[in-house]
């Protein structure tokens, strides 16, 4: 997915310039700009940040031209899960289709190096992941944990929190958030 055209696309769509878009979302009018021109790649919570902007959630923007399914779903297969992530991060959202969702159910996928960015995340909810295979760092408010396969948390997502993995081999987790906001 072109995240820069479809920004512009879905902006323009919307009758906002992007200067009050940028207004909207706090950021700034070049940030618009360069996320349009694709000279950058917005991190996960800079883009929700920005969409909140229109408003609009991660899967409604990453579902822009899927037809919604005719009948409810019940099982989703690998090459059907949206990849909400952005730049190095995998993000596939399960069950993107099921009417009227509580919870967003994500397996993720963290390469070395990658981070969801040095803005700490901050939302109403909850949510909780179990560590598949690899390790990562968790940072909830000044408490830095890192976990590894077979470890889990769950914590008030309204606490300011960050993931990254600054180790030299990917790691896979499933989690689950609420309320369904991607």
């Amino acid at each position: 997915m072109d995240i820069g055209a479809s920004l512009k696309a879905v902006r323009k769509m919307k009758g906002l310039s992007q200067r009050e878009l940028a207004k909207r979302a706090g950021v700034t009018n070049s940030t618009i700009s360069m996320i349009e021109k694709n000279s950058v790649s917005p991190s996960v919570s800079s883009l929700k940040k920005v969409l909140a902007g229109i408003p609009m959630s991660l899967v409604e923007f990453f579902s822009i031209g899927d037809s919604a399914s005719a009948e409810q779903k019940i099982v989703y297969r690998a090459d059907e899960l949206l990849d909400i992530g952005t730049g190095p991060l995998e993000f596939k959202l399960i069950g993107r289709d099921y009417p009227n969702r509580a919870m967003s159910v994500m397996s993720e996928i963290y390469p070395p190096g990658a981070d969801t960015g040095e803005e700490m995340l901050k939302h109403v909810g909850e949510e909780a992941a179990l560590v598949i295979e690899g390790k990562f760092e968790l940072t909830v408010g000044d408490e830095v944990f890192v976990l590894e396969a077979g470890d889990s948390y769950y914590f008030n997502s309204e606490l300011p929190h960050r993931f990254r993995n600054p180790f030299d081999e990917p790691c896979h987790l499933v989690s689950a958030t609420t309320p369904a906001n991607f």
